[in-house]
């Protein structure tokens, strides 16, 4: 039996190309080799102030932008997280078993709201963004999942959810929850456009990133003003990180020898920045012009495409549903009526 690869996404406004080359595309890939069961995670969109009707519009959004992608409702299981509330019940079990100190420990608490780390004390922090690592542990440990697939530089965040199998299976005395492993993909790292010394993120603003479904005109102008050289290169380095974002980029667009080649000219002196930012926005256009007709496609006929992911949210919750009937067991709940 294939091994069960469980991974999430945020439902946002709209993925950027970042998000695309360091998770989804793996997603896709990962359908023919494995029992995949991707989410779009709603819930975890609520641990910040929000807008309802934008929450539900991007969950929708997110759907659709993942089957364009080419997330086969025939290979794997796409799920809205809500639909499926094991994971919050789950998510209070293992709250249970969690101590206070690893949750005052994770990395994304203590970077953005903890005042003894010298954040500002008096902005407003839900209790749901403390415990959020909970929950994304529930998210993958309902479904038993085997592994989970990562970048190396997010190992880290499986940490806790292995944490939680472990403590479960040995406060319980069973061997129930596998410890999720991390699946290691190649995840190219994409920076920013305007500041190529920090990942590609939508927050920084509308110039550092690109929209996968972007259109032509803006693509290019982004990739055109996109900084090349800025100053003094790091030590060791050969090119400056805008350059070698550029190169990442275009790698990343499956254009292998058109990124060989140019670096060959760079190699030899000839600095052609202009000649690489058009192969780059080429390749980039190339790539969500496809992407935008496939979107187009689905989005015909809206209805079916919910009904198709409510139906798969239902096997989901079969799954998990079989799982949690024996954690209730195991940890002394009530078996409920059938």
């Amino acid at each position: 039996m294939a091994s069960r690869v469980f991974s999430g996404i945020q439902p946002t406004a709209e993925m950027h190309i970042g998000n695309y080359f360091g998770a989804v595309r793996n997603w896709v890939a990962l359908q023919d080799t494995h029992e995949c069961i991707y989410a779009v995670v709603d819930l975890h969109a609520m641990t910040k102030p929000y807008d309802p009707a934008n929450l539900r519009a991007n969950t929708e959004r997110m759907v659709f932008d993942l089957l364009a992608c080419g997330i086969d409702p025939e290979k794997a299981i796409l799920l809205i997280q809500s639909l499926v509330p094991e994971h919050t019940e789950l998510c209070w079990i293992l709250d249970c078993l969690c101590p206070f100190g690893d949750l005052r420990r994770q990395t994304q608490f203590k970077d953005k709201f903890d005042p003894l780390e010298g954040q500002d004390a008096t902005q407003f922090v839900s209790a749901g963004f403390f415990t959020y690592p909970v929950l994304q542990a529930a998210d993958i440990l309902v479904y038993c999942a085997d592994s989970v697939p990562v970048g190396k530089d997010q190992e880290q965040h499986l940490e806790l959810s292995r944490d939680l199998a472990r403590r479960f299976n040995g406060q319980f005395g069973v061997d129930f929850f596998p410890e999720p492993a991390v699946l290691f993909t190649e995840t190219p790292k994409i920076m920013s456009l305007v500041d190529p010394g920090k990942k590609m993120s939508k927050s920084a603003g509308e110039r550092h990133y690109i929209q996968l479904f972007e259109e032509e005109q803006s693509i290019r102008s982004k990739i055109k003003s996109a900084v090349t050289d800025s100053g003094d290169l790091p030590p060791g380095a050969e090119m400056s990180p805008g350059v070698v974002n550029l190169f990442e980029i275009l790698k990343a667009c499956g254009k292998t020898e058109e990124a060989a080649a140019l670096l060959k000219e760079y190699n030899t002196g000839k600095r052609q920045y202009r000649e690489l930012k058009e192969v780059v926005a080429n390749a980039l256009v190339e790539l969500t012009s496809g992407l935008r007709a496939r979107r187009d496609e689905i989005t015909k006929d809206v209805p079916a495409v919910n009904a198709k992911i409510r139906e798969m949210s239902e096997r989901a919750r079969e799954i998990a549903g079989a799982n949690l009937k024996e954690v209730r067991s195991l940890v002394g709940l009530p078996e409920r009526a059938s």
